[in-house]
């Protein structure tokens, strides 16, 4: 089953996503489950959040992979929420 991470940077925090990218990214590659994932920019084009579609058996087990993740341990999100997802609309659903 796939779900999204939406998240919103706290503000003022480009250092410390910039600090835990590498982990963040290293816990990506480990767990595997990320089908497409990026950061949301601000109008100046810095990182300000994040997208991530990835694969979990149940929000359970989603829940539990996005508190997992070192940006979520390091107290980078002012907000975010994880959901079931559906692609619909989008050539790429056949790489889903």
């Amino acid at each position: 089953m796939l779900f999204v991470v939406i998240a919103t940077d706290k503000l003022d925090s480009l250092n410390l996503r910039l600090q835990t990218r590498e982990a963040h990214f290293a816990y990506a590659q480990e767990t595997g489950v990320i089908k497409l994932g990026g950061p949301f920019l601000n109008e100046a084009g810095e990182m300000c959040g994040s997208l991530i579609i990835f694969e979990a058996t149940d929000i359970e087990a989603a829940r539990a992979w996005h508190a997992s993740d070192p940006y979520v341990k390091a107290g980078l999100f002012a907000h975010s929420e994880v959901r079931p997802w559906k692609p619909t609309f989008n050539p790429m659903n056949a790489h889903f």
